[in-house]
């Protein structure tokens, strides 16, 4: 309204004005009670309709925030198990690094080898007659006793030994006391194989064993049956290649004592001559030998009576070679003319 004096403000003499945002509680979340109030006012005042999509504005800005703070919570969980990863890494290269510090290296590993192998020998050399002994065992209460008295033979170097005491009786084509003493190897592998799920001393676990097999079922007794088997066909082929190689290491120096004065082989020679020629070898009629030698053509003769030389099948007269190397002379200046 206005008047003939100026404007009338008395309109706004009932407007409704809050200072009460100023009043706070330590106790009461300000910003919440805040956005209560404002909400409240809001719904009482008229136009709420209009306010409708304020509203809705300012509930999805609410959104937003909480969507905001929780991208900020797992951005900083990634820093940090970037940061985690880094400092794995670096203790890794560390490590790395300290290792090849470490005095160990290949020669190391080769003494340690070495070291060991000699510990094997020694131990078998001491205790040979006792392992031998206890591979010939057959039940069960004989070498739980047997290992009783002696539990030292409880360890690897036993089964080891057992093993090579059964690949010489299958070399030495005895196979029924190869099967004995695997047998027990098997035992004794069966012993340090439960000491190391016990995680304990083979030397205190093997009774159990006993005990155990004594009383097993046939799943258990079936697997002590299947090992044996694979282990005694590991043996069988293992021994089968053995004598293959000393067979043919046998041939082999046998053939190199056989060896003429040229590096062949008389044997081989002797199977690539003419049937004729063998014939006066094998009789020894040295007239035969120069008649089937001159029935050869000039080139062949000469390379076989070379192959014959070098092998010591012909051992030449004083001027033989002399006169085959004068006839090779000839024929290379009949060609030149």
């Amino acid at each position: 309204m206005s008047t003939g004096t100026g404007i009338d403000y008395s309109a706004w003499d009932h407007v409704y004005v809050s200072d009460d945002e100023d009043v706070t509680s330590p106790h009461v979340d300000t910003q919440s009670l805040f956005r209560m109030r404002h909400r409240v006012r809001n719904c009482r005042s008229p136009g709420t309709t209009q306010r409708a999509g304020g509203r809705k504005k300012e509930g999805e800005e609410e959104e937003d925030e909480e969507r905001e703070a929780e991208l900020k919570k797992v951005q900083a969980k990634v820093k940090k198990l970037k940061k985690d990863e880094k400092s794995f890494q670096k203790m890794i290269e560390e490590y790395r690094r300290e290792e090849k510090k470490q005095p160990w290296d290949p020669v190391t590993k080769e003494e340690t080898e070495k070291e060991t192998v000699e510990k094997h020998k020694t131990f078998v050399e001491k205790y040979a007659k006792e392992i031998k002994h206890f591979g010939m065992l057959r039940r069960w209460d004989d070498s739980q006793k047997y290992l009783s008295d002696g539990p030292h033979l409880v360890c690897e170097e036993t089964a080891n030994c057992l093993i090579v005491i059964c690949l010489d009786f299958q070399i030495d084509e005895k196979p029924a006391l190869m099967e004995q003493v695997a047998h027990q190897a098997i035992v004794m592998q069966f012993i340090l194989d439960l000491a190391r799920t016990l995680k304990v001393d083979a030397r205190g676990c093997f009774r159990e064993f006993f005990s155990k097999i004594k009383t097993a079922d046939k799943p258990y007794l079936d697997e002590f049956d299947q090992e044996l088997d694979l282990l005694m066909d590991r043996i069988r082929r293992c021994a089968r290649a053995r004598v293959e190689n000393t067979v043919k290491e046998l041939e082999e120096e046998e053939r190199q004592m056989r060896l003429g004065p040229g590096g062949l082989d008389p044997l081989e020679v002797y199977e690539s001559l003419p049937k004729e020629v063998q014939k006066g070898f094998d009789e020894k009629n040295i007239q035969l030998l120069q008649e089937a030698m001159s029935k050869l053509g000039l080139e062949e003769g000469k390379y076989h009576l070379r192959r014959c030389i070098d092998s010591g099948l012909w051992v030449p007269q004083s001027g033989d070679s002399d006169d085959e190397e004068e006839d090779g002379e000839e024929e290379d200046e009949e060609d030149d003319s």
